[in-house]
């Protein structure tokens, strides 16, 4: 689906977009598109099985897959990095914290396999970032927010596009709806890393919000991150 010209959602199956398995579930995180005059850039890329299905959603909107140019990975975990070594294969540029890129080449527990009962094929990034680091992909840039608790190699990737601030949040914040967190079974999980997270979060103002599961932020996304850090400071302290 479109978000905005030239910016698009074309994975997750939270939202019905892609399905590996079980209907409205967690199995798939969001893959978002930029389409760019010298390629294209995704964000996250999906567990792997579901690859096909991405690439069919992006002909229907007329994005060739073989335009990919960079892959941004939000964090190490299968539902969003998955995919990554078939992206690598066909020559795509993989960029990543630092954490996250030491996961993805290990496949290690970092990568939780173990919760969608698959095994992880490890990859190699190809360009390692760090916090406050800028990324010039493609035209656009990018500014890079190492978020850890979650997993400690989240990350969101923020930058200004057709006059709107967005960010591209991963599981640092969690679906309305469904929990004010991203999912606390991964192996470093952290809770009080994650809480200093949230209170850096929460000073940051966007205009959009594009989450790693579920829908769309295009209301003062700050609020809802100041309720995730609300809801951290009553439960886990």
């Amino acid at each position: 689906m479109q978000i905005l010209k030239g910016l698009y959602q074309v994975g997750g199956d939270l939202m019905g977009l892609t399905w590996d398995g079980e209907d409205a579930a967690f199995c798939d995180g969001n893959t978002y598109v930029f389409d760019q005059p010298e390629g294209l850039l995704l964000i996250d890329c999906g567990c792997g099985d579901t690859w096909p299905q991405i690439e069919a959603n992006m002909q229907y909107w007329g994005l060739d897959p073989t335009r990919i140019h960079t892959c941004i990975l939000t964090h190490a975990h299968l539902d969003h990095a998955g995919a990554a070594h078939i992206l690598k294969d066909w020559g795509v540029h993989l960029i990543a914290h630092t954490e996250t890129a030491d996961a993805v080449a290990d496949g290690d527990e970092r990568c939780c396999g173990y919760l969608y009962h698959k095994a992880f094929t490890p990859v190699k990034v190809d360009q390692n970032v760090s916090d406050g680091d800028t990324l010039d992909v493609l035209g656009l840039s990018i500014g890079v927010m190492h978020l850890p608790g979650h997993s400690m190699g989240c990350t969101a990737y923020l930058l200004d596009y057709e006059g709107k601030r967005i960010v591209f949040s991963g599981d640092v914040i969690g679906t309305l709806g469904y929990g004010d967190f991203g999912w606390d079974g991964s192996i470093d999980f952290n809770k009080e890393v994650y809480t200093q997270s949230l209170l850096r979060f929460a000073k940051i103002d966007t205009d959009i919000m594009l989450p790693g599961h579920g829908m769309c932020y295009f209301h003062q996304p700050r609020r809802r991150v100041e309720d995730a850090l609300n809801q951290a400071l009553i439960q886990w302290r």
